[in-house]
């Protein structure tokens, strides 16, 4: 323990800590002055506690990251703010007489989780039944293109579930199909998260548009091609099964090309399938079968979805919803 430091003032305590950072730690200036500015907000903290920062409770540490939520602060800066109180207390622990480090086990509030976006069901619909019009729309790209898109919008698939997709159900070897369309029964089957497999319905405008690809697909596919590629439903110019990376650059590439407003990828068509489908049904638990997602909870997001587009259609047409103007 640094006797000298005992019982020292709260400014003596926060000088020596940030100067042991920049010449013992030998962090960074901008480091340090981010750390100082932290230190200063918990200064401020205690003196409007009346009380010393080697004094001050895990209480006072939860009143205070508690303020600054309310104050509006996000989760990750009261996080970093938190980090940067629990080294100086770490530090303090061998300077001066402290009982504990109050910061230790305190979390910051958790981080809001962001509504998944999703198009009109209008938008949608442009996107997938509409060829890019700079492009021929009978070339093999562009069948294949429409018949990734609707199908993504068709059955609310994950972009890896979509290029796992095979033209049937095979077994060769140590090859066996993840993913498989069956056309006579409308239906896709995927292998999802947590190796769950599902049945999803395929509506008809994909499965005419899988039909018109297909017919294209023969003359892209390799002569003698390797088997992961041999029996994939979506093919890129050279014979190879598509990549995630490839259908969601085709994807984003094909929403500018129809101005669509929001950049779009392949999550926003199936937070689109979701949040549609909810609309229309009101069946949450069949939206969680269908997206394949494990818990109730993962699903329920969409009812957010669904009430702010209602809250739009009030604000948009009720008199009472006005909130400007005279009462």
């Amino acid at each position: 323990m640094n006797r000298t430091l005992v019982n020292k003032d709260n400014d003596t305590f926060v000088r020596h800590y940030l100067d042991s950072l920049q010449h013992q730690r030998k962090l960074s200036m901008h480091t340090v002055t981010n750390y100082a500015r932290d230190l200063g907000e918990l200064t401020v903290f205690c003196k409007h506690m009346a009380t010393e920062l080697a004094a001050v409770t895990p209480v006072q540490i939860r009143k205070c990251a508690a303020q600054l939520h309310a104050k509006g602060l996000n989760a990750r800066s009261i996080a970093r703010k938190l980090s940067a109180w629990r080294g100086f207390y770490d530090w303090l622990s061998d300077n001066a007489t402290i009982a504990c480090n109050p910061v230790e086990g305190i979390k910051a509030p958790k981080k809001s989780k962001p509504l998944p976006k999703a198009l009109a069901a209008d938008d949608a619909v442009y996107l997938v039944s509409h060829a890019n019009p700079v492009k021929n729309p009978d070339s093999p790209t562009q069948l294949c293109n429409l018949a990734m898109f609707e199908l993504l919008y068709s059955s609310g698939l994950r972009i890896s579930e979509l290029v796992n997709v095979d033209i049937q159900f095979s077994k060769e070897g140590a090859y066996q199909s993840q993913g498989w369309l069956d056309v006579k029964e409308a239906e896709v089957f995927v292998t999802g998260k947590g190796n769950k497999m599902r049945s999803v319905p395929v509506g008809k405008p994909a499965l005419e548009a899988i039909s018109r690809w297909l017919t294209a697909r023969a003359n892209v596919v390799k002569p003698q091609p390797e088997i992961q590629h041999a029996y994939a439903l979506f093919l890129t110019e050279r014979g190879t099964r598509m990549s995630a990376r490839v259908a969601q650059l085709r994807l984003k590439a094909h929403g500018n090309a129809l101005g669509l407003p929001t950049d779009v990828h392949p999550h926003v068509l199936r937070h689109s399938f979701a949040s549609h489908v909810l609309q229309s049904s009101g069946d949450l638990r069949a939206v969680q079968e269908l997206l394949g997602h494990a818990s109730i909870a993962a699903t329920q997001v969409y009812t957010s979805l669904d009430f702010q587009r209602l809250a739009q259609v009030y604000d948009a047409a009720h008199p009472r919803a006005k909130k400007t103007g005279n009462p």
